[in-house]
């Protein structure tokens, strides 16, 4: 177990968003649920490349903003692409290589080659 992890606040949307990430990426996995007082699920741990996230289903008070992102480092533009392609579906595209999800989660896609230029 990592030490510290990283809570991300959902609007009901946890274990779809939960579903999505570990699908997209390579070494990862479900985890356990926990359910709410009304039977619906509270939180979902998983792990995407290893690392990992809860999603707890908070309500709307919070909503994702720019201020965290995931960063993504990617060794190839093939890389680049299959990740922007997929969180892009049902999100909005930025600038600079930036993205929100369909959940409003940011990412950064990277490619390891800009850290040398």
């Amino acid at each position: 177990m990592q030490k510290i992890s990283t809570c991300l606040w959902f609007d009901g949307q946890a274990s779809e968003a939960a579903e999505f990430y570990t699908s997209t990426f390579d070494h990862s996995s479900m985890g356990q649920t926990t359910p709410g007082p009304d039977g619906t699920t509270l939180t979902v741990e998983f792990k995407i490349e290893g690392r990992e996230f809860l999603g707890l289903n908070g309500g709307p008070a919070f909503t994702f903003n720019e201020a965290v992102s995931l960063v993504v480092n990617c060794d190839s533009q093939e890389e680049v692409d299959r990740y922007w392609g997929a969180l892009l579906v049902g999100g909005e595209e930025s600038q600079c290589g930036w993205l929100k999800d369909k959940f409003g989660l940011s990412w950064q896609i990277v490619p390891t080659a800009m850290s040398g230029l």
